[in-house]
């Protein structure tokens, strides 16, 4: 646990603001904020205005919210910062090219994964997936590829309890912790895992591991598509994308 002793709880706040309005950008107004993080509206409008004016939110002129310019230059210098996410940009856009499809980067963040980079694709179909967003592990190719690779002693610990139910995102979501590490076993042999429609209905993704010279897991890299597009590209999705993961590992990258 993080030591809390010298613990900014107006920090705090300004931050759980900030994801929400990630998540739901030009969505929400201040009331709608108070209420769904129970923020007093006179707090709430206080740390608002406080934010606005050091440019990390922006108002609109219909009283939603937005991320400010702060927040932009911010993402930008971790962005170009970030050998990882750097070298994830200049290779994912060759295989974004081979392939006509997206890529993406994310890590794991105990139970979720943390989605961190795209290279975008101009398909018909777009994914609702964005640098931020978040995903139960269990749910996805990125996140069983990553679980897959952690020692049994973690993977006890993240999921302690051998026939607890798991969230389901859609009707072919594992949803026991005993499906899940039954299928890490068939993911570490293949060295890359599948998500069958299991995080999105009618979306099928390949990913795999993007491991430090050490052998510690950093990353995983991913791609999806619809499954009728699947079905035609699987092979060689595959492939590239286990390369795109080979390319991506072997030195100790900042993320």
């Amino acid at each position: 646990m993080m030591e809390k002793k010298y613990w900014v709880p107006a920090l705090e706040k300004a931050n759980d603001i900030l994801l929400l309005i990630a998540q739901f950008p030009s969505e929400l107004k201040m009331m709608d904020l108070s209420k769904q993080l129970n923020i007093h509206k006179s707090s709430m409008f206080s740390l608002l205005n406080t934010m606005e004016i050091l440019g990390w939110i922006v108002r609109n002129a219909d009283s939603t919210y937005g991320l400010g310019v702060q927040m932009g230059m911010l993402g930008m210098c971790y962005s170009n910062n970030n050998s990882l996410i750097h070298s994830f940009h200049r290779e994912a856009a060759i295989s974004r090219e081979l392939l006509g499809e997206t890529i993406q980067l994310a890590k794991l963040e105990q139970q979720d994964v943390l989605y961190l980079a795209k290279e975008e694709a101009p398909t018909p179909v777009k994914l609702a997936s964005h640098p931020g967003m978040k995903l139960p592990a269990h749910a996805t190719a990125l996140g069983k590829c990553m679980l897959a690779r952690l020692d049994q002693a973690k993977l006890t610990q993240l999921y302690p309890v051998e026939e607890a139910t798991l969230k389901v995102l859609t009707p072919y979501t594992l949803s026991t912790t005993r499906q899940l590490k039954q299928e890490l076993t068939e993911i570490r042999v293949n060295g890359y895992a599948l998500d069958q429609q299991e995080s999105v209905e009618g979306f099928q993704c390949v990913a795999a591991p993007i491991v430090q010279a050490n052998g510690q897991v950093v990353a995983a890299v991913s791609c999806s598509m619809p499954k009728h597009v699947w079905e035609h590209k699987e092979q060689a999705v595959i492939r590239e994308i286990v390369s795109l993961a080979e390319r991506l590992s072997g030195s100790t990258h900042i993320i």
